[in-house]
């Protein structure tokens, strides 16, 4: 299989058995895929159809300042990066 083949295999299964809404894989400083779940108001809804987005292209700002920083700081390359929804508060006296 080709490289990219592979990353999409793996952004996907990061975001169905993962729990991630969104996956980065760098493949170089120019290039970048993407994965993300399509959400509604922030929440991800719960139920039998998944929509997810993939996109291959330039890393977007946010993508190109982690990069920066992490040449800065004489790390290697970035493999990949995921973004998780935050956890439920439970409030007091409510159950």
């Amino acid at each position: 299989m080709d490289e990219r083949s592979e990353c999409f295999s793996e952004l996907a299964e990061e975001i169905l058995v993962g729990g991630a809404y969104k996956a980065t894989k760098y493949l170089s400083d120019k290039l970048t895929i993407k994965a993300t779940r399509k959400r509604y108001k922030g929440k991800i809804l719960r139920g039998n159809a998944i929509d997810i987005v993939f996109t291959v292209g330039k890393p977007n700002y946010e993508e190109r300042e982690k990069i920066k920083r992490a040449k800065k700081a004489g790390q290697g390359p970035i493999e990949m990066t995921m973004k998780y929804p935050p956890k439920a508060k439970r409030q007091e006296g409510k159950r």
